[in-house]
């Protein structure tokens, strides 16, 4: 939508600035055809930053195209750059570190998150994709145990850094914790991850690691049961109803506070895959939503 906007305020403002130009040198008797070129030509080159302006602010594009006016006045040498210019040596280092510290504090304001995952990374991709150029919120890590999954192409589509993670260091070593700290992570968030977390994990990041679980927890939860397992199982026991729980992480699988359930029918000819198809659904709908509502919540705490 933005885009067609765009287009259409070039499309207006060209043709105002072709049609003012015009009627301007109409008053003017110009009577060499070359210099009445000429004079078009300048006229236009003044006119058309005005006039695309001018059509941008009835569009809601007025801040793009100032700051696409700006960019080529810069280019050009017209506009002068907004960056302070220091004298002495001295100021431009004492500048440097000042911007250096305001964009450290900036940072800060940012909410770094961690999303640790194990297979192809539907969730993730959902999480990535909503909270990319978020005000608050920053997909910082995606940490994985298991080096042939799908969730490591998505990073690495994406540009995000990858923490490849092995069980003796995660259980019984720091948990991977200085890592953590070096991203500045903030908040974990679980999307299709199949270990269960080690308490030392945990007890660094209280009530800031949420999982997703496909089912309406109590029911159907705890060790074994995850992905197809859970549907089948659901299935097996005739149940009417299923859906997907976002709860935060404790000791025991499944088992945190829970935070959001929503539910879906479970139809007679369900097998465990048309089911999962719309619990997969009901999870990328709702999931990145749910983690934005939490990390504000937990930001003004």
């Amino acid at each position: 939508m933005q885009l067609i906007l765009i287009i259409c305020t070039f499309a207006i403002g060209g043709s105002f600035t072709g049609y003012a130009g015009r009627k301007i040198l109409n008053i003017f008797i110009i009577e060499q055809k070359w210099l009445w070129i000429v004079a078009y030509i300048l006229l236009v080159c003044l006119l058309w930053p005005l006039a695309v302006l001018l059509i941008s602010i009835p569009f809601g594009q007025f801040s793009f195209f100032l700051k696409y006016i700006r960019k080529i006045g810069m280019r050009m040498g017209i506009v002068r750059s907004r960056k302070l210019e220091v004298g002495s040596q001295e100021s431009g280092v004492q500048s440097r570190e000042s911007e250096s510290k305001l964009t450290t504090q900036n940072s800060r304001l940012i909410t770094h998150i961690a999303i640790f995952a194990s297979g192809a990374g539907s969730n993730a991709q959902k999480i990535i994709d909503h909270f990319r150029d978020h005000s608050f919120v920053k997909v910082a890590l995606v940490v994985c145990n298991n080096p042939q999954a799908g969730v490591l192409n998505i990073a690495k589509k994406e540009t995000i850094p990858v923490l490849i993670i092995e069980k003796e260091n995660f259980f019984r070593g720091n948990a991977y914790l200085p890592e953590l700290k070096t991203k500045q992570i903030d908040f974990i968030v679980l999307a299709g991850f199949l270990w269960k977390l080690p308490s030392l994990l945990i007890q660094s990041y209280p009530n800031r690691i949420i999982n997703i679980h496909p089912a309406l927890l109590p029911k159907y939860g705890g060790k074994g049961l995850y992905g197809h397992y859970v549907h089948e199982a659901v299935i097996a026991n005739k149940e009417k109803e299923s859906g997907i729980s976002v709860h935060y992480v404790d000791e025991i699988y499944d088992h945190g506070k829970l935070i959001f359930q929503t539910k879906c029918s479970v139809l007679d000819n369900d097998t465990p895959d048309s089911l999962a198809q719309r619990i997969h659904a009901l999870e990328h709908e709702h999931y990145p939503k749910v983690i934005e509502e939490i990390v504000r919540k937990s930001n003004k705490s």
